[in-house]
C-alpha cells in the first residue's frame, strides 16, 4: 500500500509482524525507549507527511505504559504533519471501566478516550469493546469489529456435534453477546446467575429486600407503627371474629371508642405456613378518642381483643411463619408457568458443592475482604462523628448493602471483578442457576475477557454435573488471564477446551503447558480493516459470517 506508515508498539509485535505479512509491507521503524526514572521516549525513524499512519498498540501486562506510548506516538505523528492518524487498538485498554461504580468514582475508558482526542488521533480501530457505547466516548470515527465470525467458524471446523450445542452466557451483563452467536449458528442458548443468598421458599419478612431499610423496619405488615401477632381466631374463643389493633400511639390517645368505624380492607398477599391468609385490621376512618370505662367494657363484652406486640422486626413472637404469595389472592392472578429446564446448585469458594455440604461459617465471611462488614472496619477511625440527623435511625440514608440495592449507583457495583471476588470468598455461600436444556449436548461459554477463572469454572461445573452437559468450551476474545487462572483453568476437568484470540498478548510463561489452550489469529481481521479503510472502502463485509 503507498503513502502508508504502520508502526508497531512494544504491547504486541508479533500481531503486528502478521498483519504487515499479509499487508505485503514490513514495519515502519520507531525507537521505542524508556530512561532511567521510568519515563518513555518515542522517536519516528520514518517520514510521515502526508501518510496514512496506522499505530498498533493492544493492552498488555504493562497497560499504563502501553497507554502512554500510544499517546505519545500518536502526537509525534501528528507533529510530523501525517495527513491521518489511525490507532488500531485490538484490546482497548480500561474498556472495563465505562460506568460510575461509586459517587466519586471515575469513567476511565471515557478518559482515556479524550486523551487519544488531545494526542491527536482520527480514527480508531478495536475488536469487540467491553461496553459497545464506549464508542460514545471518542471524538472521531470508532470501527468496533466482531471476532464472533473467526470464534463461529472454529466451532463449525472443531466441534463435531456443534449442532446440538447451546450458547450459555455466564452473566446476565454477556447475554447479548450469546444470543448474537446463537442466532448465527442456529442454536440454543442459556444464562447462568449467581446470587449470594440460597434459595428458600419458606424465607420470612425479616430477610425480603423491600423491608431491609432502617425505615421500614420499624413498620408493621400494613405500614405503622404495630405489627399483627398471631391468629385472630386462636386462643380463646371469646377473642374470636375481626381483630382490633391498639392505635393509641398513632392517634395520639389510648385506644378507640365503640363509635369508631373500620372500612375493610383489600386482604394482604401475605400467607401463614398452614396456607391460612391472614388479613391485617382496618385503620378506623376517624381518630380515636381518650378511652372511657363504659367503651372498654363495651369492647370486652363484644368479644374483640387489642393487643400491642413488638415493633422491631427479627423478633421472635407468637405469629406464624409468614411468606410471599407469588399468585395473588386467588392462586391464579398470574399465568405464566414456572420456567423449565433450570437446575441450582450451591457455590462455596467457587465449586459446586452436595445440598446437604455444610455451610460456611459467618466469622468466615466477616472476616473476608469483599465482605461489607470488612469494608467498613477498614474505613478511618477518625472520620468526624456524624450529625444529630445522621445518626439517627429515621436518616435518608438507606442500609442496604450497595451491592443489594435497586437503583442509583448500586446497580454498578456489582462488575465482573467484584463477582469473582464473591466467588472466591471461602466464607460466602453462593447460589448458581442455569436457565436451558444443556443434558447430553456440547456447552459454549461464551463472554469478551476471560480475566479470572472463578465464574469460567463455576458455569462449567453446573452445565456439567447439575445440567448434565457432554462437554464445555470456554470461548472469549481477548484471553487476559490474571494471575494463575489460565493454569485453573486448565486444571479443571470438567472444561474441555479454551478458545480466544490472539489479540491481547498470552505471555509464553503462561501457556507453557496449557494444552486446552486455542488462540485463533485475528491479523487478518486487522489487516483487512487497515486496507479498506486506507483505500475508502466499506467493513460492512468484516461482520458477516463466512466458512
Amino acid at each position: 500500500m503507498r503513502q502508508t506508515c504502520i508502526f508497531s508498539g512494544s504491547s504486541h509485535p508479533k500481531l503486528v509482524e502478521a498483519i504487515c505479512e499479509r499487508l505485503g509491507k514490513a514495519p515502519d521503524k520507531v525507537a521505542l525507549k524508556k530512561f532511567a526514572n521510568g519515563e518513555t521516549s518515542v522517536e519516528i525513524q520514518t517520514s510521515v507527511r502526508d501518510q496514512d499512519v496506522f499505530i498498533v498498540q493492544s493492552g498488555s501486562s504493562k497497560t499504563n505504559d502501553n497507554v502512554m506510548e500510544l499517546l505519545i506516538m500518536i502526537n509525534a505523528c501528528k507533529g510530523g504533519s501525517a495527513r491521518s492518524i489511525t490507532a488500531v487498538m485490538p484490546y482497548f485498554p480500561y474498556s472495563r471501566q465505562s460506568k460510575r461504580k461509586s459517587h466519586r468514582g471515575a469513567i476511565t475508558a471515557r478518559m482515556v478516550a479524550n486523551l487519544m482526542h488531545v494526542a491527536g488521533v482520527n480514527h480508531v480501530i478495536t475488536i469487540d469493546l467491553h461496553a459497545t457505547q464506549s464508542q460514545g466516548f471518542f471524538k472521531c470515527p470508532v470501527d468496533n469489529l466482531i471476532a464472533e465470525p473467526i470464534l463461529a467458524k472454529w466451532i463449525k471446523n472443531q466441534v463435531k456435534d456443534w449442532k446440538e450445542a447451546v450458547v450459555v452466557s455466564k452473566n446476565p451483563g454477556g447475554t447479548k453477546r450469546v444470543t448474537s452467536l446463537a442466532d448465527a449458528l442456529k442454536l440454543s442458548f442459556g444464562i447462568v446467575t449467581t446470587d449470594t443468598r440460597r434459595p428458600n421458599p419458606n424465607r420470612s419478612l425479616e430477610t425480603s429486600t423491600i423491608l431491609g431499610s432502617a425505615i421500614m423496619g420499624s413498620m408493621g405488615l400494613d405500614g405503622t407503627n404495630d405489627r399483627f401477632q398471631g391468629s385472630p381466631t386462636s386462643g380463646n374463643p371469646s377473642r374470636q371474629g375481626s381483630a382490633v389493633r391498639d392505635y393509641g400511639d398513632v392517634n395520639g390517645s389510648d385506644g378507640a371508642n365503640d363509635d369508631d368505624v373500620f372500612a375493610p380492607r383489600r386482604p394482604s398477599r401475605i400467607q401463614t405456613s398452614g396456607g391460612g391468609r391472614i388479613s391485617p385490621p382496618s385503620l378506623p376512618l376517624t381518630n380515636g378518642n381518650l378511652r372511657t370505662p363504659s367503651s372498654e367494657s363495651q369492647q370486652a363484652s363484644s368479644g374483640l381483643s387489642l393487643n400491642r406486640v413488638q415493633t422491631a422486626l427479627g423478633t421472635t413472637g407468637a405469629h406464624p411463619e409468614l411468606t410471599y404469595d407469588s399468585d395473588g389472592e386467588s392462586g391464579d392472578d398470574f399465568g405464566d408457568e414456572r420456567a423449565r429446564d433450570v437446575v441450582t446448585g450451591r457455590l462455596i469458594q467457587g465449586h459446586i458443592v452436595e445440598d446437604d455440604h455444610p455451610a460456611p461459617s459467618p466469622m468466615i465471611s466477616a472476616m473476608s475482604p469483599a465482605h461489607p462488614l470488612s469494608q467498613m472496619q477498614r474505613a478511618n477511625s477518625d472520620d468526624d462523628p456524624p450529625d444529630n440527623m445522621m445518626s439517627s435511625f429515621m436518616s435518608a440514608a438507606s442500609s442496604r448493602i450497595p451491592e443489594q440495592g435497586l437503583g442509583g449507583t448500586a446497580d454498578a457495583a456489582a462488575s465482573d471483578e467484584e463477582e469473582e471476588a464473591v466467588l472466591e470468598d471461602p466464607g460466602r455461600e453462593t447460589t448458581i442457576t442455569l436457565v436451558g436444556n444443556v443434558r447430553d449436548r456440547p456447552v459454549f461459554v461464551v463472554d469478551d475477557i476471560i480475566d479470572k477463572a472463578a465464574s469460567w469454572i463455576a458455569a462449567a461445573e453446573t452445565a456439567v454435573k447439575r445440567g448434565g452437559a457432554t462437554s464445555v468450551y470456554c470461548m472469549a476474545t481477548h484471553g487476559l488471564f490474571g494471575g494463575d487462572s489460565l493454569r485453573e483453568l486448565q486444571d479443571c476437568k470438567e472444561i474441555d477446551r479454551i478458545v480466544v484470540t490472539n489479540a491481547f498478548p498470552i505471555p509464553e510463561e503462561k501457556s507453557r503447558g496449557i494444552t486446552k489452550l486455542v488462540t485463533l489469529d485475528v491479523s487478518y481481521l486487522l489487516a483487512e480493516a487497515i486496507r479498506r479503510n486506507h483505500h475508502g472502502e466499506s467493513i460492512s463485509q468484516l461482520f458477516m459470517h463466512y466458512d
